[in-house]
């Protein structure tokens, strides 16, 4: 039965009575204690979190240990070629690039490659096969002076053998051993000694900029590109290089002894000359390559690579060390200090 009083239209219910009432049960904000509820699931939830955050940092942190051991490992394990001492064999040590301190070709790998090759008891003879545009008089120096030690005290011949290039500190090598052999087209000598750089003076005054330097000592700033190069200091390195050069000469004397033809027109002016021409001039003494000399020459045809070389293993242990200790340093720069 309808109310003639009210105003809806028939079938329209008001509002509050078609919503149906909002259930406590499924509101949790109605229900006791939801609020602790809440706080309890937020604290377990970043408690995982930070679970997990830990268990990566300690994953990451062993596979990094895990790499590290990894790369000891394998550096410590290269050793020298399998091949039993007691087989006669050729053993060869390449010097091939530019001669410097942590090159292929420096003193410190090179020295260890020959130091092998002389201790095994197969290696009937040594040769060092160089393709080399010369390098560091230092690291040359230690390298000669090895091979007059290690051949004395092992008693087994050593020779050059040259392919394209033996320039330089390269020739300061090679003229230590008892031999040389080369190719007729290789390129051989270059006895002398150089200082470069530029000089940006002259420039500096056209575009007007000025250079400032602050040293202490006169001279300390003479090789400066930016600054002008006195009369006496120009001396002085002159003098330097002349000093250079003589122990250059007296090794190569005293390498080459009576085979060199110390009379040649510009031997020690640094000119260079072609294998044959080498020949010639004493500065080699025949025409051969490595499977010639271990054949006709040293009597054991197998031949034999001792050479050392950084691989790409001790290069990211070198990397991964320069950045621990980096890290070391700025920790303990960051830590408080003791007053």
């Amino acid at each position: 039965m309808t109310d003639p009083h009210r105003t809806e239209p028939e079938g329209f219910e008001p509002f509050e009575r078609a919503t149906p009432a909002r259930s406590s049960r499924n509101d949790p904000t109605q229900q006791p204690g939801w609020e602790r509820a809440t706080l309890e699931r937020l604290a377990f939830a970043s408690l995982r979190e930070q679970q997990a955050a830990r268990r990566w940092k300690t994953f990451v942190r062993l596979s990094w240990l895990a790499f590290f051991i990894f790369l000891v490992w394998f550096v410590v394990s290269r050793g020298s070629p399998t091949t039993a001492k007691t087989t006669a064999h050729t053993a060869v040590v390449e010097i091939k690039g530019e001669i410097a301190n942590g090159a292929d070709a420096s003193a410190e790998f090179v020295v260890a490659a020959m130091k092998t090759a002389f201790e095994d008891e197969g290696a009937k003879g040594i040769v060092l096969l160089i393709n080399s545009p010369g390098g560091s008089p230092v690291q040359a120096g230690i390298i000669n002076d090895e091979i007059r030690r290690l051949r004395a005290k092992y008693n087994k011949p050593v020779y050059a053998v040259v392919e394209e290039t033996c320039a330089s500190a390269a020739y300061y090598i090679a003229a230590a051993t008892d031999k040389v052999f080369v190719d007729k087209a290789s390129i051989v000598g270059s006895i002398g000694v150089l200082m470069d750089g530029f000089g940006f003076t002259g420039l500096m005054e056209k575009v007007g900029v000025e250079r400032r330097l602050l040293t202490a000592g006169e001279n300390k700033g003479f090789l400066d590109p930016f600054s002008p190069m006195s009369d006496s200091q120009r001396a002085h390195a002159q003098q330097m290089l002349d000093q250079i050069h003589a122990q250059f000469i007296d090794v190569v004397k005293k390498g080459r002894g009576d085979r060199l033809k110390t009379g040649t027109p510009g031997l020690f002016s640094g000119l260079f000359w072609s294998g044959q021409q080498a020949v010639d001039l004493g500065l080699a003494d025949q025409l051969g390559n490595v499977d010639f000399v271990a054949r006709e020459v040293i009597k054991a045809e197998d031949v034999i690579d001792y050479t050392r070389r950084e691989n790409v293993a001790e290069k990211l242990a070198k990397k991964f060390g320069a950045a621990l200790g980096d890290a070391s340093v700025r920790a303990m720069r960051s830590a408080p200090a003791l007053r």
